[in-house]
């Protein structure tokens, strides 16, 4: 393993997911000096490293209380999000709100509060986590936040770079979480993905394609759309049975 994080500061959100939990102890295997452990309930970690932080992506206020409180973040994890159950593009309007809520405004809130501390250390790294399903017809509010949070992530490095900002965006279709267990269909474990989020900050990578499925996916898309999205049609009708 790479030991690529020695002496940094990292800062996590959604940490007690089985994502962000994989981010946190891989963080600590690698070398950081402190972890924020972000989430709308703090819990207690058995390392000293980890500090608690109590950050809920829908309150306006708490992104810009934890900035002021985490001075020291020189490394962003953008991991928080929410998948409804019963989420549909066609759904209530309220129910879309609250999933751009989080996944869109709530993760964009995140960036902007800390983009003056990594600033001040230097630049730092800024990773998104987002999702193939940002690419792919699926007809749900999960889907169009991630595509919207992919346009974001790339206007953010842009807007960044000036103050040498690395900004990372981590595409992956399904993981091993409680979040996708509803699906069976064949999954990347959550270890994998944070290994390959975690090696990229190394290597100065913009875009981590982080399975087969997302990188082949990737590779379709300068497709004709009358070829390319029957073919998708096609896979999400194969993951449905």
């Amino acid at each position: 393993m790479t030991t690529s994080l020695d002496g940094r500061t990292v800062l996590v959100t959604g940490a007690n997911g089985g994502l962000g939990e994989q981010f946190v102890r891989q963080a600590l295997q690698r070398g950081a000096a402190k972890v924020y452990a972000a989430a709308r309930s703090a819990r207690q970690w058995d390392d000293a490293r980890v500090q608690p932080l109590t950050l809920d992506l829908t309150d306006p206020g708490h992104a810009f209380t934890a900035a002021r409180t985490a001075t020291d973040v020189d490394l962003l994890v953008n991991n928080a999000a929410v998948a409804p159950f019963e989420d549909s593009i066609s759904g209530p309007e309220d129910a879309l709100r609250q999933i751009f809520e989080t996944n869109f405004f709530g993760t964009l809130r995140v960036a902007r509060a800390f983009t003056p501390v990594l600033a001040a250390n230097g630049g730092g790294t800024l990773l998104n986590i987002l999702s193939s399903a940002a690419w792919v017809t699926m007809p749900t509010g999960y889907a169009a936040s991630k595509a919207a949070m992919w346009s974001a992530t790339n206007a953010l490095r842009t807007e960044l770079r000036p103050q040498r900002t690395q900004v990372i965006g981590l595409l992956v279709g399904m993981i091993d979480t409680p979040m996708s267990a509803r699906w069976d269909v064949p999954k990347v474990t959550p270890a994998s993905v944070v290994a390959q989020a975690y090696d990229a900050v190394t290597t100065g990578t913009l875009e981590v394609l982080a399975d087969d499925q997302t990188r082949y996916l990737k590779s379709r898309l300068n497709t004709p759309a009358e070829q390319l999205y029957p073919w998708i049609d096609e896979q999400i009708a194969a993951m449905a049975g």
